[in-house]
């Protein structure tokens, strides 16, 4: 995948990718149960993406509104240490998560969907968006993804991390030898 080459100054920056869950991680469907358990689809191609980053030393972690026992298992089966989950104040968990890593807002990245993610879309070094987000937020961004969230978006976004660091090529040549 090609991505503009501004995009990619910026994105060669990021020491830290932050995710929102609903509609980015997943497509955004909740499924309840006739029990009331939750279920949520995440894509393994975002898994390995992350995976990717956390190999270079790029972290990450998860900023949800909403609460899911779901997002923690999977943060969990990801090695994703930091995972704020019910904070309806995005931008609180980002100003502290920033300080304590000692982190600037260019070193920042942050995928988002809807307008909670706003404030912190607006303070970060590289603000994404999906195509399948709501459409005013996109406006916000520095780039919409190709893949809609759920479907590989936050792949999309690992590999563009790889590429402007200089390491997509010796990540896939790790599969390939």
């Amino acid at each position: 995948m090609d991505f503009p080459q501004e995009i990619l100054q910026k994105a060669k920056k990021i020491k830290l990718l932050l995710l929102d869950v609903d509609g980015v991680l997943t497509d955004g469907r909740i499924i309840l149960t006739s029990e009331g358990e939750e279920v949520k689809q995440f894509n393994v191609l975002d898994g390995m993406g992350i995976k990717l980053l956390q190999k270079i030393g790029v972290e990450v972690a998860i900023l949800s509104s909403r609460f899911s026992q779901v997002t923690q298992h999977r943060a969990k089966e990801l090695g994703i240490i930091f995972v704020s989950q019910g904070e309806l104040t995005k931008l609180k968990i980002y100003e502290k998560l920033k300080q304590e890593k000692g982190l600037k807002d260019e070193e920042i990245a942050y995928v988002g969907d809807d307008w909670i993610d706003l404030p912190v879309l607006k303070r970060v070094g590289l603000a994404i968006g999906v195509p399948n987000g709501w459409p005013p937020v996109n406006e916000y961004v520095h780039y919409i993804t190709k893949l809609p969230g759920g479907k590989g978006a936050v792949r999309e976004v690992c590999d563009l991390i790889l590429k402007a660091k200089g390491k997509w090529e010796e990540a896939l040549q790790f599969y390939l030898s």
